[in-house]
Order: structure tokens, then C-alpha cells, then sequence
């Protein structure tokens, strides 16, 4: 099994668990996807983080 360092949405706490043990919210994983070549929807990304940025 491999285990991934996950954050709180909530209140930031660190843990490895699903759901974070201080307030029980859904937590999120902190490392970004790996980088493909064949990456269908960079493209996408980079729009909309052209127009996230431009806000």
C-alpha cells in the first residue's frame, strides 16, 4: 500500500488518513499529477490558469 501525505482543506493539518482526524474533513492529496507527454488536457490547464491569473 502506498501512502501519500494528504492536507486539510479545512484547517491545514497534515495526515496520511482520507478524512482529517481534527475536524473530519475530506482531505486532498498535496503533490501535483505526474507530468505526461501525452497530456490530453494541458492545454485546458493552461487556459484556465491564464484566466485565474488575469483575475
Amino acid at each position: 500500500m502506498k501512502f501519500q501525505m494528504r492536507k486539510c482543506k479545512e484547517c491545514g493539518e497534515y495526515t496520511l488518513e482520507e478524512s482529517c482526524p481534527e475536524c473530519n474533513v475530506k482531505t486532498g492529496v498535496i503533490f501535483p499529477a505526474r507530468y505526461s507527454p501525452q497530456d490530453k488536457y494541458g492545454k485546458y490547464r493552461r487556459i484556465l490558469k491564464r484566466q485565474q491569473m488575469e483575475k
